[in-house]
């Protein structure tokens, strides 16, 4: 088991890692909106969800990866109205690559995020 770090990537705010490769998969903690240093995104989920996939863009390269890679992609979301404009940001990330989703409806999230993701990804060697 490997536990994985980047400074591009916020800190875990937390008893957690970033992300663990563990035979031959890459496996994500749950990402809010915050940059690299900390600081919370604004209340608005386009840019919310774009400062997700830049996290999880930064753990993937850590790891020797990119988002062709990504097996599954988990979704938190406090307000299920929003879905449509994540979908969109989610069909240009990852383009024709399609990994399987959940998408969860949920009352709150930390720092009061409008949503939260991980992935699970195959891991390169």
């Amino acid at each position: 088991m490997e536990f994985l770090h980047t400074n591009k990537a916020p800190a875990a705010i937390g008893p957690y890692s970033q992300a663990v490769k563990v035979n031959g998969m890459l496996f994500t903690s749950g990402q809010i909106a915050l940059t690299p240093s900390g600081e919370m995104i604004e209340n608005d989920v386009k840019k919310q969800t774009v400062q997700i996939f830049e996290n999880l863009k930064a753990i993937l390269e850590e790891a020797g990866g990119t988002f062709n890679d990504v097996v599954k992609v988990g979704i938190f979301l406090t307000d299920m109205n929003d879905f449509g404009i994540v979908n969109s940001i989610m069909s240009e990330v990852f383009g024709d690559h399609k990994p399987v989703r959940s998408t969860v409806a949920v009352k709150t999230l930390p720092k009061n995020a409008l949503l939260e993701m991980d992935i699970i990804a195959v891991a390169k060697a």
